[in-house]
């Protein structure tokens, strides 16, 4: 069932995803989860878009987690537990795993499951007022393997420790130290997120999709690596029109214009 609490907006070669709950500081719902991950599934088969960006409407939140109203009818048993879980699982193995650049553009709060979210993605912008944390501690929430995996190769042990034994909300300028986000604005955020996608959008995107599955690889267990695959797709791009594109449009001294072939 489609829901205008899941907003899309698909210009110049970038797919936007919002989370529109202003109301509720952007909590989702299982309705809400199972949307964007339609929403994300056909960003990833539209060969038009290249980047992608996920926000939260209002101003005031990125994703504030779980709608807690809705625990009772959602999180109420173990069924109903499982399936929410699943359905952020999957949500967050998309954006993790999409071929494109993902990019968070974090306005306030950004806590729980929207922080799961936003580790998912390649690269994370906020605002000066935004705010961190993963309170499932004072809940009394089970807290997922791979959402403590992620958090804890982007900041370290420690750091994980810190964030989730006591619950705390950290601020922009300690998320900016500690590695969650790479850059903090005053007012401008999303004009530098729009300008910067767009930038991104005129790469070429089979170049760019090898460097970030191999990106990936290279976070893996040396075993578990993939390297068959992560060789064909450099190879794929040095095979590609865009290869040729490339070298001709900086010989001509111009801008080059990448079809993705």
């Amino acid at each position: 069932m489609a829901t205008d609490k899941i907003l899309t907006e698909v210009k110049d070669g970038i797919g936007r995803l919002i989370f529109n709950n202003p109301k509720k500081h952007n909590a989702v719902s299982l309705e809400m989860w199972r949307n964007a991950e339609d929403a994300l599934t056909t960003f990833e088969n539209d060969d038009s878009i290249r980047v992608v960006i996920l926000s939260g409407a209002g101003g005031k939140s990125f994703v504030s987690g779980a709608d807690i109203s809705k625990f009772n009818t959602e999180r109420g048993n173990k069924e109903s537990i499982f399936e929410y879980n699943y359905r952020v699982s999957m949500v967050n193995s998309l954006v993790e795993r999409m071929s494109k650049p993902t990019i968070a553009q974090i306005e306030g709060y950004c806590i729980g499951g929207g922080l799961g979210l936003a580790i998912c993605c390649d690269i994370r912008f906020c605002s000066q007022e935004s705010k961190f944390s993963l309170p499932a501690a004072k809940l009394g929430l089970g807290y997922p393997f791979d959402n403590l995996k992620r958090l804890v190769d982007l900041v370290g042990p420690a750091v994980t420790s810190d964030i989730t034994f006591s619950a705390r909300k950290l601020d922009a300028e300690e998320a900016l130290r500690v590695g969650l986000v790479q850059k903090i604005f005053d007012d401008n955020l999303h004009q530098y997120v729009d300008e910067y996608a767009v930038e991104m959008s005129k790469n070429a995107p089979l170049t760019i999709k090898s460097m970030k599955f191999n990106i990936g690889e290279a976070q893996k267990d040396q075993n578990d690596r993939n390297l068959e695959l992560a060789k064909l797709l450099v190879e794929e791009a040095f095979s590609s029109d865009d290869y040729i594109e490339g070298t001709s449009a900086f010989m001509e001294k111009r801008p080059p214009l990448f079809r993705g072939k």
